[in-house]
């Protein structure tokens, strides 16, 4: 769960939440989607940064207002 300000929504806080996205997907899924991204030619950063957004949505955020 992720606790966050909202009045503090900012260009700043967005990429934070996308570093500790992609941090996470890397942990989990890194080694999977190197295998993924060389067995069909696909750009790993690209394929990386795609399952960073999707992880994204399944975080629990509480707002507080």
């Amino acid at each position: 769960m992720i606790k966050l300000n909202y009045s503090n929504l900012d260009e700043q806080t967005q990429n934070y939440l996308h570093s500790l996205s992609k941090k996470d997907v890397e942990r989990r899924y890194g080694e999977q989607l190197w295998a993924y991204a060389i067995k069909h030619g696909l750009d790993y950063d690209e394929l990386l940064e795609t399952e960073t957004i999707k992880n994204l949505y399944s975080y629990r955020y509480v707002f507080k207002i």
